[in-house]
């Protein structure tokens, strides 16, 4: 079968949910048999987030070549079986320096380089490099339509219509009708501002998703689709759920699979959605819960810890048992102490990070974690910070420390990689994607992943000093995950702790709803014999 593409365009605000709605789609394309590839196009000019603050951008997202990507991407890996690589995400820095270095190697033949052809024809081949070998490429255009960055990007996929025929591309439009309570009414005029808009683009919506927090009416319906030139059922509610796996199943409910299917001519199996139906029921009806408390210095940012807290609730639909995340600010424990900040609390976890603000904070937690007998588990950053906690307090080596923090630390126990020390340019720089890790025999870790030898990604320049392997590991660290390459430490953790375990990689990067991470289903399984024993 000839690839079928589908575009997905926002309108009227940001954070509707494209990216989600992206993701529910391929679940429900897949749920037909049919084989899908996803992709995030994003119009700023940085070359990708990984020099973008969490405040501004929230979470990185990083695939398993190596790619710092948009947190879309970590929805697209979670929602289906998609492979995504550097490929599934491009911004426009990547775009117009790909054009930039064509021009100086003299690929134009002296011609004048515009936006048009030129920049819109290598964002047509970006896509197209992205869908090869599946039935339905899924393209998201990120911004919001009216933006000026975002207009080569509309223009090119305007073109796609006309260069693979109007059967084999699909334009799907997330829009807002908002309920304005002092009027009680739903209003649909953003909605018609907003297609108004990309129809003078040239791009007529073929299905609109409207995004409300209530069912929208079919009398409303009816008045959007005249408006609006669409088909009334192709006018969807994509209205507010309890948890964004539900999301797939209230499109299938809406026929919103079924208007795709029909509008690019494919015939498929009956949706299986089976299993989706088994994951909302696990969270939305757990049997147990327990409460983690996610100790960080982005928490009034929930986007920076998007993948860690979607696999923490993964753990939980393993356990059957509710997640209930308590973010806790590491500053204010500098500042204040511990005291009851863990009260009724079940488990404490210290996420990936950067920069020395904070960090006291995070160690007063492991100290407390440790000393406590609390389920602990510390990722990247979390698990530095465990090693300079434990060398501090058990080892006594009080002023241990990170060289990220203190260049001059008498005992720098965490300290910068090696290949990391002549590093000058900061984007895509650091270590990062799928490395390997080997696994010592008879270690918590070797229990959970069941094998001796795993996979996972990283993103990270400093790692645990090898230096004071032996002094550590005497003084009662286990060291049980090695990188066989390098010699890098990549796990330690306690054996005489109920469950305590750091990890120098991201693990949250390859958990998914329907197939939870193994240490996520092994701590919430912990913290969760912790409560029953209380």
């Amino acid at each position: 079968m000839k690839t079928k593409f589908i575009f997905i365009t926002g309108g009227v605000v940001s954070s509707l949910g494209k990216g989600l709605a992206a993701a529910a789609i391929g679940a429900l394309l897949e749920a037909r048999g049919l084989r899908v590839s996803m992709q995030k196009m994003d119009p700023y000019i940085n070359v990708d987030p990984g020099t973008m603050s969490p405040f501004q951008h929230g979470e990185v997202f990083v695939t398993d070549d190596g790619a710092e990507t948009d947190l879309d991407l970590g929805h697209y890996e979670r929602f289906t079986s998609a492979s995504l690589t550097r490929k599934s995400n491009f911004t426009t820095g990547q775009v117009y320096d790909s054009v930039i270095r064509k021009e100086r190697r003299g690929d134009y033949l002296g011609g004048t380089v515009q936006v048009i052809p030129h920049i819109t024809n290598e964002i047509k081949s970006k896509i197209f490099e992205n869908a090869k070998g599946v039935d339905v490429a899924i393209v998201e255009v990120g911004g919001t339509v009216g933006d000026i960055e975002s207009l080569p990007f509309l223009e090119a996929i305007r073109q796609f219509r006309t260069d693979r025929g109007a059967e084999n591309v699909l334009y799907i439009h997330l829009t807002l009708v908002p309920y304005i309570s002092t009027a009680g009414e739903l209003k649909t005029k953003p909605t018609q501002h907003s297609v108004k808009e990309l129809r003078e683009i040239g791009i007529q919506p073929d299905i609109l998703l409207c995004r409300c927090d209530r069912e929208v009416p079919r009398d409303m319906k009816s008045k959007i689709a005249l408006f609006c030139n669409v088909r009334e059922e192709a006018v969807i509610t994509a209205r507010d759920v309890e948890t964004i796996y539900e999301v797939t199943i209230a499109y299938h409910e809406q026929g919103l699979d079924e208007r795709i299917i029909e509008f690019l001519n494919i015939w498929t199996k009956a949706p299986d959605l089976t299993a989706w139906h088994r994951i909302v029921k696990r969270v939305k009806e757990p049997a147990s819960e327990v409460t983690i408390a996610i100790v960080g210095k982005y928490v009034e940012l929930t986007e920076s810890y998007k993948s860690l807290s979607e696999a923490l609730i993964h753990g939980g639909i393993a356990n059957d048992c509710r997640v209930v995340l308590h973010y806790v600010d590491s500053e204010a424990i500098e500042r204040h102490g511990v005291g009851e900040t863990f009260d009724g609390v079940d488990g404490i976890l210290v996420p990936g990070g950067f920069g020395e603000r904070g960090s006291e904070g995070k160690i007063e937690s492991i100290r407390y974690a440790r000393e406590n007998n609390i389920p602990f588990f510390g990722i990247c950053l979390g698990m530095q910070m465990a090693v300079v906690e434990f060398a501090r307090h058990v080892c006594g080596l009080e002023d241990a420390n990170s060289t990220e923090f203190r260049e001059e630390a008498r005992n720098p126990v965490i300290h910068i990689m090696e290949v990391q020390k002549k590093v000058i340019r900061k984007g895509g720089t650091m270590r990062l994607g799928a490395y390997d890790c080997a696994l010592e025999e008879g270690t918590l870790a070797r229990r959970i992943y069941g094998k001796p030898m795993i996979s996972e990604r990283h993103r990270h320049r400093y790692e645990f000093n090898n230096t004071y392997r032996d002094q550590l590991r005497e003084g009662g660290l286990g060291l049980s995950g090695v990188n066989p390459g390098t010699d890098l430490i990549e796990i330690v953790e306690l054996s005489d702790h109920p469950w305590f375990l750091a990890c120098q990689f991201h693990p949250e990067f390859r958990s998914r709803p329907m197939d939870p991470h193994p240490l996520f289903e092994s701590f919430i399984g912990a913290c969760l014999k912790q409560r029953e024993a209380l």
